[in-house]
Protein backbone atom coordinates (compact mmCIF):
# COMPACT_ATOMS: atom_id res chain seq x y z
CA UNK A 1 0.00 0.00 0.00
CA UNK A 2 1.50 3.31 -1.16
CA UNK A 3 0.30 6.65 0.19
CA UNK A 4 0.85 10.37 -0.28
CA UNK A 5 -0.09 12.74 2.56
CA UNK A 6 -0.56 16.49 2.37
CA UNK A 7 -1.80 18.92 5.04
CA UNK A 8 -4.48 21.31 3.80
CA UNK A 9 -4.98 24.92 4.89
CA UNK A 10 -8.11 24.00 6.87
CA UNK A 11 -6.12 21.66 9.17
CA UNK A 12 -7.20 18.48 7.44
CA UNK A 13 -5.00 15.79 5.94
CA UNK A 14 -5.57 14.63 2.39
CA UNK A 15 -4.18 11.15 1.87
CA UNK A 16 -4.08 9.30 -1.46
CA UNK A 17 -3.70 5.54 -1.00
CA UNK A 18 -2.82 3.24 -3.89
CA UNK A 19 -3.71 -0.43 -3.41
CA UNK A 20 -1.75 -3.26 -5.06
CA UNK A 21 -3.47 -5.45 -7.73
CA UNK A 22 -3.00 -8.66 -5.68
CA UNK A 23 -4.87 -7.16 -2.75
CA UNK A 24 -7.63 -5.89 -5.04
CA UNK A 25 -8.08 -9.37 -6.51
CA UNK A 26 -8.23 -10.92 -3.04
CA UNK A 27 -10.89 -8.37 -2.10
CA UNK A 28 -12.86 -9.26 -5.24
CA UNK A 29 -12.81 -12.94 -4.26
CA UNK A 30 -14.15 -12.08 -0.80
CA UNK A 31 -16.71 -9.70 -2.27
CA UNK A 32 -17.98 -12.46 -4.59
CA UNK A 33 -18.38 -14.88 -1.70
CA UNK A 34 -20.21 -12.23 0.29
CA UNK A 35 -22.64 -11.58 -2.56
CA UNK A 36 -23.19 -15.29 -3.14
CA UNK A 37 -23.98 -15.88 0.54
CA UNK A 38 -26.89 -13.45 0.33
CA UNK A 39 -28.84 -15.37 -2.30
CA UNK A 40 -29.16 -18.67 -4.14
CA UNK A 41 -27.43 -19.20 -7.47
CA UNK A 42 -29.22 -21.94 -9.49
CA UNK A 43 -27.37 -25.24 -9.31
CA UNK A 44 -25.24 -24.35 -6.28
CA UNK A 45 -25.66 -24.33 -2.54
CA UNK A 46 -25.48 -20.86 -0.92
CA UNK A 47 -21.88 -19.62 -0.90
CA UNK A 48 -20.53 -22.63 -2.83
CA UNK A 49 -20.60 -21.27 -6.40
CA UNK A 50 -17.21 -20.74 -8.11
CA UNK A 51 -15.89 -17.19 -8.53
CA UNK A 52 -16.44 -17.11 -12.32
CA UNK A 53 -20.06 -18.24 -11.91
CA UNK A 54 -20.71 -15.57 -9.24
CA UNK A 55 -19.13 -12.95 -11.50
CA UNK A 56 -21.43 -13.87 -14.41
CA UNK A 57 -24.51 -14.08 -12.18
CA UNK A 58 -24.10 -10.75 -10.30
CA UNK A 59 -22.01 -8.86 -12.82
CA UNK A 60 -18.54 -7.38 -12.62
CA UNK A 61 -19.79 -3.95 -11.47
CA UNK A 62 -21.54 -5.37 -8.38
CA UNK A 63 -18.51 -7.44 -7.38
CA UNK A 64 -16.17 -4.49 -7.92
CA UNK A 65 -18.28 -2.12 -5.83
CA UNK A 66 -18.48 -4.63 -2.98
CA UNK A 67 -14.70 -5.14 -3.19
CA UNK A 68 -14.09 -1.38 -2.97
CA UNK A 69 -16.22 -1.19 0.17
CA UNK A 70 -14.20 -4.01 1.73
CA UNK A 71 -10.92 -2.30 0.84
CA UNK A 72 -11.99 1.08 2.19
CA UNK A 73 -12.88 -0.43 5.56
CA UNK A 74 -9.50 -2.21 5.69
CA UNK A 75 -7.30 0.52 4.23
CA UNK A 76 -8.59 3.48 6.27
CA UNK A 77 -7.32 2.41 9.75
CA UNK A 78 -4.06 1.17 8.18
CA UNK A 79 -3.64 4.53 6.47
CA UNK A 80 -4.15 6.43 9.72
CA UNK A 81 -1.47 4.38 11.44
CA UNK A 82 1.06 4.53 8.61
CA UNK A 83 0.53 8.26 8.00
CA UNK A 84 0.74 9.02 11.73
CA UNK A 85 -2.66 10.74 11.82
CA UNK A 86 -4.72 11.20 14.99
CA UNK A 87 -8.15 12.22 13.65
CA UNK A 88 -10.40 14.72 15.38
CA UNK A 89 -13.49 13.11 13.84
CA UNK A 90 -14.45 10.59 11.18
CA UNK A 91 -12.73 11.20 7.86
CA UNK A 92 -14.41 11.08 4.47
CA UNK A 93 -13.73 9.18 1.25
CA UNK A 94 -13.41 11.89 -1.38
CA UNK A 95 -13.04 9.71 -4.47
CA UNK A 96 -11.88 6.38 -5.90
CA UNK A 97 -9.87 6.37 -9.12
CA UNK A 98 -8.87 3.37 -11.15
CA UNK A 99 -9.86 -0.27 -11.02
CA UNK A 100 -6.97 -2.75 -11.05
CA UNK A 101 -4.76 -0.50 -8.88
CA UNK A 102 -7.33 1.86 -7.33
CA UNK A 103 -6.40 5.10 -5.61
CA UNK A 104 -8.50 6.13 -2.61
CA UNK A 105 -8.45 9.81 -1.66
CA UNK A 106 -9.33 10.38 1.99
CA UNK A 107 -9.79 13.66 3.82
CA UNK A 108 -9.27 13.48 7.59
CA UNK A 109 -9.83 16.30 10.13
CA UNK A 110 -6.75 16.60 12.34
CA UNK A 111 -6.81 17.01 16.09
CA UNK A 112 -6.38 20.65 17.18
CA UNK A 113 -2.90 22.05 17.71
CA UNK A 114 -1.98 24.96 19.97
CA UNK A 115 1.27 26.90 20.06
CA UNK A 116 1.34 29.26 23.02
CA UNK A 117 3.09 32.59 23.04
CA UNK A 118 4.91 33.95 26.09
CA UNK A 119 1.87 33.62 28.34
CA UNK A 120 4.08 33.75 31.43
CA UNK A 121 4.77 37.42 30.69
CA UNK A 122 1.10 38.36 31.14
CA UNK A 123 0.33 40.41 34.23
CA UNK A 124 -3.12 41.10 35.68
CA UNK A 125 -3.70 42.00 39.31
CA UNK A 126 -6.26 39.91 41.16
CA UNK A 127 -8.32 42.63 42.84
CA UNK A 128 -11.44 40.95 44.17
CA UNK A 129 -13.21 43.01 46.80
CA UNK A 130 -15.62 41.57 49.32
CA UNK A 131 -19.23 42.70 48.93
CA UNK A 132 -20.30 45.53 51.23
CA UNK A 133 -22.79 45.38 54.08
CA UNK A 134 -25.57 46.54 51.74
CA UNK A 135 -25.45 43.18 49.97
CA UNK A 136 -26.14 41.44 53.29
CA UNK A 137 -29.09 43.79 53.83
CA UNK A 138 -30.42 42.91 50.38
CA UNK A 139 -30.09 39.18 51.04
CA UNK A 140 -31.86 39.42 54.39
CA UNK A 141 -34.63 41.49 52.82
CA UNK A 142 -35.06 38.88 50.08
CA UNK A 143 -35.44 36.20 52.74
CA UNK A 144 -37.96 38.28 54.66
CA UNK A 145 -39.94 38.80 51.44
CA UNK A 146 -39.98 35.04 50.90
CA UNK A 147 -41.47 34.44 54.37
CA UNK A 148 -43.74 37.49 54.46
CA UNK A 149 -47.50 37.41 55.08
CA UNK A 150 -49.92 39.27 52.78
CA UNK A 151 -53.37 40.87 53.08
CA UNK A 152 -55.68 42.01 50.26
CA UNK A 153 -56.16 45.80 50.20
CA UNK A 154 -58.45 48.16 48.26
CA UNK A 155 -56.00 50.91 47.38
CA UNK A 156 -53.40 51.89 44.83
CA UNK A 157 -50.39 49.62 44.65
CA UNK A 158 -47.22 50.96 46.26
CA UNK A 159 -43.63 49.85 46.70
CA UNK A 160 -43.41 46.60 48.64
CA UNK A 161 -46.92 45.42 47.66
CA UNK A 162 -47.57 41.99 46.20
CA UNK A 163 -49.72 41.86 43.03
CA UNK A 164 -51.43 39.13 41.03
CA UNK A 165 -51.58 40.13 37.36
CA UNK A 166 -52.45 38.84 33.90
CA UNK A 167 -50.06 39.70 31.07
CA UNK A 168 -51.10 39.77 27.40
CA UNK A 169 -49.05 40.56 24.29
CA UNK A 170 -48.72 39.75 20.62
CA UNK A 171 -45.61 37.82 21.69
CA UNK A 172 -46.77 34.60 23.32
CA UNK A 173 -43.58 34.19 25.39
CA UNK A 174 -44.66 37.30 27.33
CA UNK A 175 -48.13 36.04 28.23
CA UNK A 176 -48.83 35.00 31.81
CA UNK A 177 -51.97 34.26 33.85
CA UNK A 178 -52.16 34.85 37.63
CA UNK A 179 -48.56 35.99 37.69
CA UNK A 180 -47.31 37.09 41.15
CA UNK A 181 -45.03 40.12 41.28
CA UNK A 182 -43.49 42.24 44.03
CA UNK A 183 -43.35 46.01 43.42
CA UNK A 184 -39.84 47.36 43.87
CA UNK A 185 -38.43 50.80 43.18
CA UNK A 186 -35.01 49.51 42.12
CA UNK A 187 -34.43 47.46 38.96
CA UNK A 188 -34.05 43.73 39.53
CA UNK A 189 -31.65 42.06 37.02
CA UNK A 190 -33.71 38.85 36.83
CA UNK A 191 -37.11 40.58 36.77
CA UNK A 192 -39.63 39.31 34.20
CA UNK A 193 -40.08 40.44 31.49
CA UNK A 194 -37.47 43.19 31.94
CA UNK A 195 -35.68 45.00 34.79
CA UNK A 196 -37.91 47.76 36.19
CA UNK A 197 -41.17 46.14 35.02
CA UNK A 198 -42.79 46.18 38.48
CA UNK A 199 -42.11 49.88 38.83
CA UNK A 200 -44.44 50.46 35.86
CA UNK A 201 -47.34 49.09 37.94
CA UNK A 202 -47.11 51.58 40.80
CA UNK A 203 -50.41 53.35 41.47
CA UNK A 204 -52.69 50.73 39.88
CA UNK A 205 -55.61 49.19 41.77
CA UNK A 206 -57.33 45.83 41.41
CA UNK A 207 -59.21 45.84 38.07
CA UNK A 208 -56.96 48.50 36.50
CA UNK A 209 -55.15 47.81 33.20
CA UNK A 210 -52.09 49.42 31.64
CA UNK A 211 -50.25 48.91 28.34
CA UNK A 212 -46.47 49.15 28.60
CA UNK A 213 -44.31 49.59 25.51
CA UNK A 214 -40.83 48.11 25.64
CA UNK A 215 -37.99 48.14 23.11
CA UNK A 216 -36.00 45.08 24.16
CA UNK A 217 -32.20 45.51 23.86
CA UNK A 218 -30.06 43.12 21.85
CA UNK A 219 -28.79 41.46 25.04
CA UNK A 220 -32.25 40.97 26.58
CA UNK A 221 -32.66 37.95 28.86
CA UNK A 222 -35.71 36.95 26.81
CA UNK A 223 -33.65 35.78 23.86
CA UNK A 224 -36.54 35.59 21.41
CA UNK A 225 -37.37 39.28 21.95
CA UNK A 226 -33.82 40.63 21.83
CA UNK A 227 -33.77 43.69 19.59
CA UNK A 228 -37.56 43.77 19.16
CA UNK A 229 -40.32 46.12 20.38
CA UNK A 230 -43.37 44.86 22.27
CA UNK A 231 -46.62 46.14 23.73
CA UNK A 232 -47.39 44.47 27.05
CA UNK A 233 -50.94 44.73 28.42
CA UNK A 234 -51.14 44.22 32.20
CA UNK A 235 -54.35 43.70 34.18
CA UNK A 236 -54.14 43.87 37.97
CA UNK A 237 -56.32 41.21 39.63
CA UNK A 238 -55.27 41.60 43.26
CA UNK A 239 -53.26 44.02 45.39
CA UNK A 240 -51.95 42.67 48.68
CA UNK A 241 -49.99 44.48 51.35
CA UNK A 242 -46.95 42.70 52.71
CA UNK A 243 -45.94 42.27 56.36
CA UNK A 244 -42.32 41.25 56.77
CA UNK A 245 -41.23 38.95 59.63
CA UNK A 246 -39.01 40.31 62.40
CA UNK A 247 -35.31 39.62 62.08
CA UNK A 248 -34.62 37.49 65.15
CA UNK A 249 -33.54 33.99 66.18
CA UNK A 250 -37.03 32.63 65.56
CA UNK A 251 -36.86 33.85 61.96
CA UNK A 252 -33.47 32.15 61.53
CA UNK A 253 -34.95 28.83 62.70
CA UNK A 254 -37.87 29.34 60.30
CA UNK A 255 -35.50 29.85 57.34
CA UNK A 256 -33.37 26.77 57.97
CA UNK A 257 -31.33 24.80 60.47
CA UNK A 258 -29.85 27.85 62.17
CA UNK A 259 -29.71 28.23 65.95
CA UNK A 260 -29.61 32.00 65.83
CA UNK A 261 -29.81 35.05 63.60
CA UNK A 262 -26.03 35.36 63.80
CA UNK A 263 -25.63 31.81 62.45
CA UNK A 264 -27.94 32.69 59.54
CA UNK A 265 -25.92 35.82 58.81
CA UNK A 266 -22.66 33.84 58.82
CA UNK A 267 -24.11 31.41 56.27
CA UNK A 268 -25.34 34.30 54.11
CA UNK A 269 -21.92 35.96 54.21
CA UNK A 270 -20.29 32.80 52.87
CA UNK A 271 -22.91 32.45 50.14
CA UNK A 272 -22.70 36.11 49.10
CA UNK A 273 -18.89 36.09 49.07
CA UNK A 274 -18.79 32.84 47.12
CA UNK A 275 -21.19 34.12 44.47
CA UNK A 276 -19.38 37.47 44.16
CA UNK A 277 -15.99 35.78 43.88
CA UNK A 278 -17.25 33.41 41.19
CA UNK A 279 -18.62 36.32 39.14
CA UNK A 280 -15.37 38.26 39.48
CA UNK A 281 -13.20 35.29 38.56
CA UNK A 282 -15.31 34.51 35.50
CA UNK A 283 -14.44 37.97 34.14
CA UNK A 284 -10.86 37.94 35.43
CA UNK A 285 -9.86 34.61 33.89
CA UNK A 286 -11.75 35.27 30.65
CA UNK A 287 -9.66 38.43 30.22
CA UNK A 288 -6.40 36.58 30.89
CA UNK A 289 -7.21 33.77 28.45
CA UNK A 290 -8.13 36.37 25.84
CA UNK A 291 -4.68 37.92 26.34
CA UNK A 292 -3.07 34.50 25.86
CA UNK A 293 -5.12 34.06 22.69
CA UNK A 294 -3.59 37.18 21.13
CA UNK A 295 -0.18 35.52 20.83
CA UNK A 296 -1.26 31.89 20.48
CA UNK A 297 -1.52 30.01 17.18
CA UNK A 298 -4.47 27.65 17.16
CA UNK A 299 -5.30 25.22 14.38
CA UNK A 300 -8.39 23.05 14.11
CA UNK A 301 -10.49 21.51 11.37
CA UNK A 302 -13.92 22.87 10.36
CA UNK A 303 -15.57 19.75 11.82
CA UNK A 304 -14.21 20.61 15.27
CA UNK A 305 -15.83 24.04 15.16
CA UNK A 306 -19.06 22.60 13.77
CA UNK A 307 -19.21 20.10 16.63
CA UNK A 308 -18.85 22.91 19.18
CA UNK A 309 -21.45 24.99 17.31
CA UNK A 310 -23.91 22.10 17.68
CA UNK A 311 -23.47 22.39 21.45
CA UNK A 312 -24.22 26.12 21.24
CA UNK A 313 -27.41 25.44 19.27
CA UNK A 314 -28.47 22.75 21.74
CA UNK A 315 -27.85 25.14 24.64
CA UNK A 316 -30.07 27.69 22.90
CA UNK A 317 -32.75 25.02 22.38
CA UNK A 318 -32.77 24.24 26.11
CA UNK A 319 -32.97 27.93 27.09
CA UNK A 320 -35.86 28.54 24.70
CA UNK A 321 -37.69 25.46 26.00
CA UNK A 322 -37.68 27.01 29.48
CA UNK A 323 -39.44 30.02 27.94
CA UNK A 324 -41.99 27.80 26.17
CA UNK A 325 -40.44 28.29 22.73
CA UNK A 326 -38.72 26.18 20.10
CA UNK A 327 -35.99 27.01 17.60
CA UNK A 328 -38.38 27.25 14.64
CA UNK A 329 -40.40 29.96 16.40
CA UNK A 330 -37.21 31.75 17.45
CA UNK A 331 -35.90 31.79 13.87
CA UNK A 332 -39.19 33.19 12.63
CA UNK A 333 -39.23 35.96 15.23
CA UNK A 334 -35.63 36.91 14.42
CA UNK A 335 -36.24 36.78 10.64
CA UNK A 336 -33.52 34.19 10.26
CA UNK A 337 -33.18 30.47 9.59
CA UNK A 338 -31.14 27.56 10.92
CA UNK A 339 -28.25 27.99 8.47
CA UNK A 340 -27.98 31.76 9.00
CA UNK A 341 -28.20 31.43 12.79
CA UNK A 342 -25.48 28.77 12.75
CA UNK A 343 -23.07 30.93 10.74
CA UNK A 344 -23.79 34.36 12.21
CA UNK A 345 -24.56 33.59 15.85
CA UNK A 346 -23.68 30.04 16.90
CA UNK A 347 -20.25 29.72 15.29
CA UNK A 348 -18.77 32.97 16.70
CA UNK A 349 -19.78 31.86 20.21
CA UNK A 350 -18.50 28.33 19.55
CA UNK A 351 -15.18 29.64 18.22
CA UNK A 352 -14.48 31.68 21.34
CA UNK A 353 -15.54 28.83 23.63
CA UNK A 354 -13.49 26.25 21.71
CA UNK A 355 -10.32 28.34 21.56
CA UNK A 356 -10.46 29.19 25.26
CA UNK A 357 -10.82 25.50 26.07
CA UNK A 358 -7.91 24.53 23.81
CA UNK A 359 -5.69 27.19 25.36
CA UNK A 360 -6.43 25.94 28.88
CA UNK A 361 -5.75 22.36 27.78
CA UNK A 362 -2.36 23.36 26.38
CA UNK A 363 -1.39 25.41 29.43
CA UNK A 364 -2.30 22.46 31.65
CA UNK A 365 -0.04 20.22 29.55
CA UNK A 366 2.90 22.64 29.40
CA UNK A 367 2.67 23.44 33.11
CA UNK A 368 2.40 19.72 33.91
CA UNK A 369 -0.78 20.22 35.93
CA UNK A 370 -2.17 16.91 37.12
CA UNK A 371 -5.19 15.58 38.95
CA UNK A 372 -4.46 13.16 41.79
CA UNK A 373 -6.89 10.40 42.72
CA UNK A 374 -7.75 11.73 46.17
CA UNK A 375 -8.70 15.17 44.81
CA UNK A 376 -10.66 13.53 41.99
CA UNK A 377 -12.58 11.37 44.48
CA UNK A 378 -13.41 14.46 46.53
CA UNK A 379 -14.61 16.31 43.42
CA UNK A 380 -16.66 13.32 42.29
CA UNK A 381 -18.37 13.04 45.68
CA UNK A 382 -19.03 16.78 45.69
CA UNK A 383 -20.70 16.48 42.28
CA UNK A 384 -22.89 13.64 43.54
CA UNK A 385 -23.95 15.69 46.55
CA UNK A 386 -24.80 18.64 44.29
CA UNK A 387 -26.98 16.42 42.11
CA UNK A 388 -28.73 14.93 45.11
CA UNK A 389 -29.27 18.43 46.47
CA UNK A 390 -31.00 19.27 43.18
CA UNK A 391 -33.34 16.32 43.66
CA UNK A 392 -31.72 13.98 41.11
CA UNK A 393 -32.40 10.34 42.01
CA UNK A 394 -29.38 8.45 40.65
CA UNK A 395 -30.97 5.11 41.53
CA UNK A 396 -33.80 5.89 39.12
CA UNK A 397 -31.51 6.38 36.10
CA UNK A 398 -32.90 4.53 33.09
CA UNK A 399 -31.01 1.45 31.99
CA UNK A 400 -30.63 0.00 35.48
CA UNK A 401 -27.12 -0.88 36.56
CA UNK A 402 -25.66 -0.15 33.11
CA UNK A 403 -27.33 3.25 33.04
CA UNK A 404 -25.93 4.08 36.46
CA UNK A 405 -22.49 2.94 35.35
CA UNK A 406 -22.62 5.23 32.31
CA UNK A 407 -23.75 8.07 34.55
CA UNK A 408 -20.86 7.40 36.95
CA UNK A 409 -18.36 7.41 34.07
CA UNK A 410 -19.77 10.67 32.72
CA UNK A 411 -19.60 12.27 36.17
CA UNK A 412 -16.00 11.06 36.61
CA UNK A 413 -14.96 12.66 33.31
CA UNK A 414 -16.84 15.87 34.20
CA UNK A 415 -15.27 15.98 37.66
CA UNK A 416 -11.75 15.46 36.28
CA UNK A 417 -12.26 18.18 33.67
CA UNK A 418 -13.63 20.66 36.20
CA UNK A 419 -10.84 19.97 38.69
CA UNK A 420 -8.13 20.26 36.03
CA UNK A 421 -9.61 23.54 34.80
CA UNK A 422 -9.65 24.98 38.32
CA UNK A 423 -6.03 24.07 38.89
CA UNK A 424 -5.02 25.51 35.53
CA UNK A 425 -6.81 28.78 36.27
CA UNK A 426 -5.14 28.96 39.67
CA UNK A 427 -1.76 28.57 37.97
CA UNK A 428 -2.70 31.38 35.57
CA UNK A 429 -3.60 33.58 38.54
CA UNK A 430 -0.19 33.00 40.12
CA UNK A 431 1.54 33.70 36.81
CA UNK A 432 -0.46 36.90 36.22
CA UNK A 433 0.35 38.05 39.76
CA UNK A 434 4.07 37.67 39.03
CA UNK A 435 4.60 35.05 41.71
CA UNK A 436 7.51 32.61 41.54
CA UNK A 437 6.62 29.60 39.38
CA UNK A 438 8.93 26.62 38.66
CA UNK A 439 10.77 27.07 35.35
CA UNK A 440 9.63 25.08 32.34
CA UNK A 441 11.88 22.26 31.20
CA UNK A 442 13.95 22.66 28.04
CA UNK A 443 11.92 23.24 24.89
CA UNK A 444 8.66 22.40 26.68
CA UNK A 445 7.75 26.08 26.61
CA UNK A 446 7.54 26.34 22.83
CA UNK A 447 6.54 22.80 22.02
CA UNK A 448 3.04 22.25 20.57
CA UNK A 449 1.24 18.94 20.74
CA UNK A 450 -2.15 17.88 19.54
CA UNK A 451 -5.20 17.63 21.78
CA UNK A 452 -5.14 13.87 21.31
CA UNK A 453 -1.56 13.68 22.59
CA UNK A 454 -2.41 15.83 25.59
CA UNK A 455 -5.35 13.61 26.38
CA UNK A 456 -3.15 10.53 26.05
CA UNK A 457 -0.76 12.02 28.61
CA UNK A 458 -3.46 13.13 31.00
CA UNK A 459 -6.63 11.36 30.11
CA UNK A 460 -6.35 7.68 30.92
CA UNK A 461 -8.98 8.28 33.58
CA UNK A 462 -11.66 8.56 30.90
CA UNK A 463 -12.73 6.45 27.94
CA UNK A 464 -12.50 7.55 24.34
CA UNK A 465 -15.66 9.05 22.96
CA UNK A 466 -17.82 7.30 20.39
CA UNK A 467 -16.75 9.91 17.84
CA UNK A 468 -13.08 9.20 18.41
CA UNK A 469 -13.62 5.47 18.04
CA UNK A 470 -15.67 5.81 14.88
CA UNK A 471 -13.07 8.14 13.35
CA UNK A 472 -10.61 5.24 13.32
CA UNK A 473 -13.09 2.56 12.37
CA UNK A 474 -13.89 3.95 8.94
CA UNK A 475 -14.54 7.05 6.87
CA UNK A 476 -17.82 8.49 5.72
CA UNK A 477 -18.41 6.94 2.33
CA UNK A 478 -19.85 9.81 0.36
CA UNK A 479 -17.41 9.02 -2.42
CA UNK A 480 -17.45 9.70 -6.14
CA UNK A 481 -15.99 6.70 -7.95
CA UNK A 482 -14.30 6.99 -11.31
Amino acid sequence: MNLEKSILDDHQAQVVVEVEPDRVQAARQRAARKLASRGKIPGFRPGKAPYDVILRYYGDAAVHEQAMDILVDEVYPEMLKEAGIEPAAAGSLEKVEGSDTPKFTFRVPLSPEVTLGDYRAIRAAYEFQLPGAERMDEALNELRQAYATTETVERQAAEGDYLIIDVRSEHKELERTDMPIMLRAADQPDEFPFPGFSRELMGLKAGDARTIHRDFPDDAALTALAGHPADIEVTVKTVRSVTLPTLDDEFARLVGKYDSLEALKEALVKEIEGRARAEYEDRYFADIVDEVRKEAVIKYAPQTLEHEAEHVVNDMRRRLAKQGLDLATYYKMRSTDAAKFLEEEAKPVARKRLERSLILDEIARVEKIEVDNSALDEEFNSTLLDLQGQGVNLNAIRGGRQGQQRMAEALAVQSASRLLTRRTLERLRLIAAGEQIPALEGSEKAEAKTTAERKAARGKASKKSTTARSSKAGPKKGSSRK
